[in-house]
């Protein structure tokens, strides 16, 4: 069964920073491509960022330069590193997995405001 376990969402100031982690398990991992996308509400799912198995990353036009994606191979894991928050950045946060088919974890909320 495969499983992605998203962690370290909460509230934050604008200009603060936040680390998301997601834990797979049930999968091979080393071969997949792996996203973080966002839903605000009343707005449709987007993507913010991927890597691919071989380390390449792609960002959305708005968090270029403030946030980063990585993969941890051996730990299973992928992180984005989120920096100079805005408001508009206030999302559910999810973790994706792509290989062969599409995996979604839970979500974890991300609140930027003072």
């Amino acid at each position: 069964q495969v499983q992605l376990v998203e962690s370290g969402g909460g509230l934050v100031q604008p200009g603060g920073s936040l680390r998301l982690s997601c834990a797979v398990s049930g999968i091979n991992f080393g071969f997949a491509t792996m996203g973080w996308y966002r839903q605000a509400p009343g707005k449709q799912r987007e993507l913010v960022a991927h890597i691919t198995s071989r380390g390449n990353t792609n960002y959305a036009d708005s968090v270029k330069g403030r946030f980063t994606i990585s993969r941890d191979n051996a730990k299973k894991t992928v992180a984005l590193e989120m920096n100079s928050l805005k408001p508009e950045d206030t999302a559910v946060y999810y973790c994706n997995l792509i290989l062969s088919y599409t995996y979604w974890g839970q979500g974890t909320q991300v609140t930027v405001s003072s």
